[in-house]
């Protein structure tokens, strides 16, 4: 603007000049032809002198304007730097600090009273004016305090210089006690103290802990410090009140390069796989479970067959090939705690649990916990799982019948439903698909040692009818009621109350079953609250976060496990919610927040076991609305569950199977022999194959292990095959 007006001042005159010089050309002009021109008024140009006209008034208005516009946007900006300014000061001021170095223990007290004047003075004078309630207590000491100077002057330096006992003696070599009492500094530096202006005054030496802060002291340290120089205080019962106001703890940091939402498989494969390609990261998961990371498919399985009676509070199971393990993925001693992460030499993976995440800021890199407390980032990965659903009928039910239902997802419901099993008479599980097929099973081989009544439910003709091709759902049902299940097929229910003790669940069709709990097993909902905050999109088909072929909804924001949508490049657009998903999208993402920029083309396999005996694998798109073409043979002692758990060493199947590498097959030179008739219902093993447009999109193993490489090549290659008998081949179903 000034530079405006200098300019302005320079080009006034030339205008002016220039103006006269046309008059004056004008008037010659008319002298020379002898004619008067007719008279007009004269313009007066805005640079003429003040008053002169009106634009004249219109040019210093708008000067004026802008001059005021452009004073109230510096002042605007400068306050919006001091603001923003002071806002880094307080978020830098909010980190844990890290102890000051000791110093030489030959250093005079006067020398380091004289580095902490500002707090010397405070102390001296205020201390017995502006706290009348402090000053008797200040009296009562000062004698003994006096007679401990007297005693024990040359620890003065010591004290001062150990971290146990930095927070009081700065403050007492001020009043010109030496080794003065931790009562009579801690309550005057009360005053002098700004950070501690808002803690309550009866707590004397919570204003002592301004100084350790000072000092760079972490917190944590500041209250095994008060209780040092309390047992040393001539007058402890005085302090010992202390303790109660110390300073909060540090619970997390306040940044984190790798932010992981969510305590599942996926966050926790991602996390090992960041760390794998970058040794020094620091990765901190959040979730809102108690819990560290674990696997969920036990606690449908092999924990409900353990024989372990506490095996609810260890939560370790034998697998089905006799070796013991944890459903956790890592003990304890695995993890550096939250507080610590920052302060690591080679980072580490750190677990914040029992906190939600309910809003991002994308733009600003940070997330805002439930209790208001807010975490920055430099990459963050979403993997939230998902929430189970419930039926609306339930919902509406009431209290009553709702404290009787179970929505089975984590480690809680698994015990409740276990002391629910123990404790009552009948169990009705609504759901026909994997998870309550298989509870069902382990449920009711529980009833044959007690008098539990297990019923399962569910709309379709058979369990896992959504699945399976009909004859095989079918000879599933069987196998659930051989265990125990009374099952009722194609039971739509109507509604549910509670009366005279029971919950009465009403069907469609006018039957009536009665029962003492039930456990909803109905699918699971894509947990996608963050999508608002955040403006990620949500797939309106599928559910869950829409992300392209590495997994990233966005810049620095990526998406695995079950909340991930993403683009299948032989089967189109899915979403997946299984344990091998999890693990290698989750891993595929870690990689990629490290800067792999790797694409997801991996088709992951799921399995699910009905007991020890009867299990299958599967791959791609299962769905028994499409045509299959099963081919089986006769089944072995080796094709069970617990014979290909024994083979692969491990009861996760999809962590070998995972790491096969999808060769190409070669096929078995054992002749084969005609297909086995469906009439038989000999289903021994065998392999289901899923077409669409006569290419195979989908493949079912039945109690065929080990071969999912085989069954993912197949599918990635996307040809048609004339004869499905000898693609059956390369599975070796027929060897023995």
């Amino acid at each position: 603007m000034w530079t405006c007006k200098n300019l302005w001042k320079k080009l006034a005159p030339l205008a002016r000049s220039s103006s006269t010089l046309c008059r004056q050309n004008a008037r010659g002009v008319l002298l020379n032809n002898e004619r008067r021109l007719p008279l007009v008024p004269q313009a007066h140009m805005s640079s003429g002198t003040p008053g002169s006209g009106g634009d004249n008034n219109l040019y210093y208005l708008l000067v004026g304007a802008t001059c005021v516009g452009g004073g109230f946007y510096a002042y605007r900006t400068i306050k919006g730097d001091k603001e923003r300014y002071q806002e880094r000061i307080n978020e830098i001021a909010s980190r844990p600090n890290k102890v000051v170095p000791e110093q030489p223990i030959t250093e005079a007290p006067g020398e380091q009273a004289a580095e902490t004047p500002q707090e010397i003075a405070p102390v001296t004078e205020d201390a017995p004016v502006e706290t009348p309630e402090v000053t008797p207590i200040v009296e009562e000491v000062s004698p003994e305090v006096a007679a401990v100077e007297q005693e024990d002057p040359p620890t003065t330096p010591e004290a001062e210089i150990a971290p146990e006992s930095v927070v009081e003696p700065a403050p007492e070599e001020s009043v010109g006690t030496p080794d003065a009492d931790p009562v009579v500094k801690s309550e005057p530096s009360m005053e002098p103290s700004p950070i501690e202006v808002t803690e309550e005054p009866p707590a004397p030496v919570v204003k002592s802990e301004p100084t350790p802060v000072a000092g760079s002291l972490p917190a944590e340290t500041a209250e095994p410090q008060t209780t040092t120089e309390q047992e040393s205080a001539a007058e402890p019962a005085t302090v010992a009140p202390a303790e109660v106001p110390a300073s909060t703890p540090v619970e997390f940091p306040s940044h984190a390069p790798y932010l992981l939402i969510g305590g599942g498989t996926a966050s926790f494969a991602a996390a090992r796989s960041i760390r794998a390609r970058d040794p020094g990261a620091r990765v901190l998961i959040i979730t809102d479970e108690p819990d560290l990371p674990y696997m969920r498919p036990p606690l449908s399985k092999e924990l409900w067959f353990s024989d372990d009676p506490s095996v609810v509070d260890t939560l370790r199971f034998k697998q089905w090939n006799g070796k013991e393990r944890s459903i956790y993925f890592q003990p304890p001693s695995f993890y550096v705690s939250p507080q610590d992460l920052e302060k690591v030499e080679n980072g580490g993976v750190a677990v914040l649990t029992g906190k939600k995440v309910v809003h991002m800021d994308v733009r600003g890199n940070k997330v805002t916990l439930s209790d208001d407390t807010e975490i920055s980032y430099d990459k963050c990965l979403i993997a939230t799982g998902g929430i189970p659903r419930n039926l609306q009928v339930i919902e509406r039910a009431g209290e009553e019948v709702t404290k009787r239902t179970t929505l089975f997802r984590k480690v809680e419901d698994f015990k409740a439903l276990d002391k629910v099993s123990r404790d009552t008479k009948s169990i009705t599980i609504i759901g026909g698909g994997f998870l309550g097929s298989e509870l069902a099973c382990a449920l009711g081989r529980r009833s044959a040692d007690s008098d539990l009544e297990v019923i399962q439910m569910f709309p379709e003709k058979g369990n896992m009818g959504k699945v399976l091709p009909e004859y095989l759902s079918n000879w599933t049902t069987a196998k659930v009621k051989s265990e125990g299940v009374a099952v009722i097929t194609e039971a739509l229910v109507k509604a549910v109350s509670f009366k005279d003790g029971k919950v009465e669940i009403k069907l469609k069709d006018g039957r009536v079953v009665k029962t003492d709990h039930i456990v909803a097993a109905v699918g699971l909902e894509p947990s996608v609250e963050l999508a608002k905050s955040a403006g990620l999109e949500v797939d309106s088909d599928f559910g869950g976060f829409r992300v392209n072929a590495e997994l990233q909804a966005r810049s620095n924001i990526w998406v695995a496990g079950d909340a991930a949508c993403f683009y299948d490049i032989r089967l189109g657009r899915r979403r997946v919610e299984h344990h091998d998903h999890a693990v290698v999208s989750g891993r595929l993402a870690g990689e990629n927040m490290t800067g792999a920029n790797k694409p997801y083309w991996h088709q992951s396999m799921f399995w699910s076991d009905l007991g020890p005996d009867v299990g299958y694998e599967a791959i791609g798109i299962v769905d028994s609305s499409l045509p299959t073409v099963g081919v089986f043979a006769k089944a072995t002692a080796k094709d069970t569950p617990k014979a290909a758990t024994e083979k692969s060493g491990t009861g996760i199947r999809s962590e070998s199977e995972t790491e096969g590498t999808a060769s190409s097959p070669v096929a078995s030179s054992t002749p084969e022999p005609p297909p086995v008739p469906e009439q038989k219902d000999n289903y021994g093993k065998g392999v289901i194959f899923y077409l669409r447009d006569k290419v195979v999109v989908g493949i079912i193993l039945w109690n065929v292990f080990n071969r999912m490489p085989v069954a993912r090549k197949i599918i990635k290659d996307g040809e048609e095959h004339a004869d499905l008998n000898e693609v059956a081949k390369l599975f070796n179903i027929h060897d023995d």
